[in-house]
């Protein structure tokens, strides 16, 4: 992944806020790359598209698009297919893969198909069977929205009377449900900047939640989460990691950059949880911790983002 210089990149929107559940973490996102970019002297925008209206992104005359929204609307494929028909080349992953990691349960799928590793799970319905989807996923469990981060609407179920009320939180935010088995282990990310052979994996950065719960507020609110980066994981497991990591990404068909979340149970089996498409820059974030362990500073890597942005479409521009 190369990196322009601030007059190359010509004039950058950065996109955040916008109108999922994870408003306020995208605000904080976009305002810290927004001053990133102006530091390194980049004519550089931002823009809210819960505030302001797709003809006034199109009237802005801007060479390339920032993408640091986060859920709905952000990270599944909806702002990539808009920007694609405005032609404005932009960060991360296209379409598809946007809108494929935003599903947890495809995500799972494409994972299985191809022999990796990753809980097992069900989809929950309204009227679904509580004592069947213990039986089959084992106690305790969790219970999340499928199309949701930021663990928003997660519960750690316990008991099969816990079930229901799990399911109706995570309903709140999403109708696609997910079930998973429970892994008992040490929680993992890996960032990766760029995609194919060429991508590079950062460090992985394990974390040490307060009485393991990393909910939102352990993510982003609270100081008392540990993070470990270098992780003092074994080199060979390390290793083993990165790679489970980098061909979960491809797979999905991810570019420009991206987070895998794994946990590393008890046995030293790693197992995939999710992939991120547009990850967190607030100074809570994991990919900027990351980087600066690979000696990438906070402006060289939104630098190095920026410079990443392009059309995904296989025709390009039209004539």
């Amino acid at each position: 992944m190369s990196t322009m210089n601030s007059q190359e990149l010509g004039r950058v929107v950065v996109l955040f806020g916008g109108r999922s559940a994870e408003r306020e973490v995208s605000l904080n996102s976009g305002k810290m790359v927004l001053a990133s970019l102006q530091r390194s002297g980049v004519q550089a925008f931002g823009f809210d598209p819960a505030k302001q209206t797709l003809a006034e992104l199109t009237q802005g005359q801007f060479n390339r698009a920032v993408i640091a929204l986060h859920g709905r609307y952000g990270e599944d494929g909806v702002i990539q297919g808009v920007l694609e028909c405005l032609e404005i080349p932009y960060t991360g992953s296209g379409v598809t893969a946007s809108a494929l990691a935003m599903n947890k349960i495809l995500t799972k799928v494409i994972w299985l198909h191809a022999g990796l590793t990753t809980p097992d799970y069900c989809q929950l319905t309204p009227g679904f069977d509580a004592t069947q989807v213990a039986e089959k996923l084992g106690l305790p469990l969790i219970v999340k929205p499928a199309q949701e981060g930021s663990t928003l609407g997660l519960t750690k179920v316990n008991t099969v009377q816990e079930l229901l009320p799990a399911f109706k939180k995570a309903y709140e935010y999403d109708n696609l449900v997910l079930a998973e088995r429970f892994i008992r282990g040490q929680e993992l990310t890996v960032s990766i900047l760029g995609e194919g052979d060429s991508a590079q994996v950062l460090p992985i950065i394990r974390i040490q939640a307060p009485n393991d719960n990393y909910d939102y507020h352990n993510k982003y609110i609270g100081n008392e989460t540990k993070y470990f980066c270098p992780s003092g994981l074994d080199h060979a497991i390390e290793h083993q990691i990165q790679a489970l990591a980098k061909k979960a990404y491809s797979l999905i068909g991810c570019s420009g950059w991206g987070r895998v979340d794994i946990l590393l149970d008890n046995h030293q089996v790693p197992w995939l949880l999710e992939v991120n498409t547009s990850p967190g820059m607030t100074d809570h974030s994991l990919v900027p911790l990351s980087a600066k362990a690979a000696g990438i500073s906070y402006d060289e890597l939104v630098l190095r983002l920026a410079s990443s942005a392009s059309l995904k479409t296989a025709q390009g521009k039209r004539p």
